[in-house]
């Protein structure tokens, strides 16, 4: 096939590869017809007409099912860089002005939509009145994907546990949480008193961990320990510690309703326990962006009553 120069690009190739995407992530035309919300011929028209434009085969579909083509893959990837620039750009542009607008992307760690203590409610209702032509995109996701998005501009801000500092990114501290060793009702430990427990006893026991680099201190917490199980959110923790086959670590917040309705117990209190701080993070630029700021300040404000000097 013959490979001819591509030249401008505009608003209809835009959208072509929209589409295009949009049948990649979905593993296939029938799979993107939901996500897309047009029927599957006009798909189909659109990808032969984005084939056409830039003179290749993109993809292969049949009865061997949908894969994409090696210039396919190529386009694909090319693909995630344009639009995600194009976002940032368009973004970039609308928090210039004194009234910002656009898309403010936020992501939360394991149970802080529901915490209290992290006041949310308050949060995006003040911003709201601040910046109500701002588009507020909130999910739930790990700690570490989290660092390394805002790091790569792919998140404005998160909401984390703090673990570590790293260089390129700001923190705004929220509460302190203390961290104890918990166990089920069903786990042989929960009946022992605490004077019978010992520290070869709980380091034999099975604990379920976060899978995340921790800081020094926990790091010396569960050196010695038995990490037999890996879970991040707190809900599956739980969960697995309720199985009685677990040990694990919690929250003491997160821990009480378990605690008070008698189905956990905090164990070794003395020497297995840690603080573990909460955090909204984003990145150290130059390049000014309103919303993140006037964000940012909402929670300051909503704040002022605490102090919010992070203890570590």
């Amino acid at each position: 096939m013959q490979y001819l120069s591509l030249g401008q690009i505009g608003d209809s190739e835009i959208k072509q590869l929209k589409i295009f995407k949009a049948v990649v992530d979905c593993g296939g035309f029938s799979a993107a017809e939901t996500e897309l919300n047009i029927s599957r011929p006009a798909i189909s028209n659109h990808i032969a007409n984005l084939e056409a434009r830039l003179n290749m085969r993109l993809c292969k579909r049949g009865r061997g099912g949908f894969s994409m083509t090696v210039e396919g893959e190529v386009v694909y990837d090319q693909t995630n860089q344009l639009l995600e620039r194009l976002e940032q750009f368009r973004n970039t542009i609308n928090n210039l002005g004194v009234r910002p607008a656009g898309q403010l992307k936020i992501t939360l760690s394991d149970s802080f939509s529901n915490d209290p203590r992290c006041r949310l409610p308050s949060i995006f209702s003040g911003f709201c009145k601040r910046a109500p032509e701002v588009e507020l995109k909130v999910e739930v996701g790990k700690m570490s994907s989290m660092e390394n998005m805002v790091l790569n501009d792919k998140l404005d801000l998160a909401f984390i546990p703090y673990h570590r500092r790293l260089d390129g990114l700001n923190y705004l501290h929220l509460f302190t949480d203390e961290n104890y060793l918990y166990c089920a009702k069903e786990h042989p430990l929960f009946i022992l008193p605490d004077t019978l427990i010992t520290t070869q006893m709980i380091n034999a026991a099975k604990l379920v961990h976060a899978g995340l680099k921790p800081h020094d201190e926990v790091h010396h917490i569960l050196f010695d320990m038995n990490l037999a199980g890996l879970s991040y959110h707190y809900e599956t923790r739980i969960s697995m510690a309720m199985s009685g086959q677990f040990i694990c670590f919690l929250p003491q917040e997160i821990a009480r309703p378990y605690v008070d309705s008698g189905e956990l117990r905090a164990i070794a209190t003395e020497t297995k326990s840690f603080t573990l701080g909460a955090a909204v993070i984003s990145k150290k630029t130059a390049q000014p962006n309103r919303a993140k700021d006037l964000f940012l300040q909402t929670i300051r404000d909503i704040f002022s009553d605490t102090d919010t000097r992070a203890p570590y």
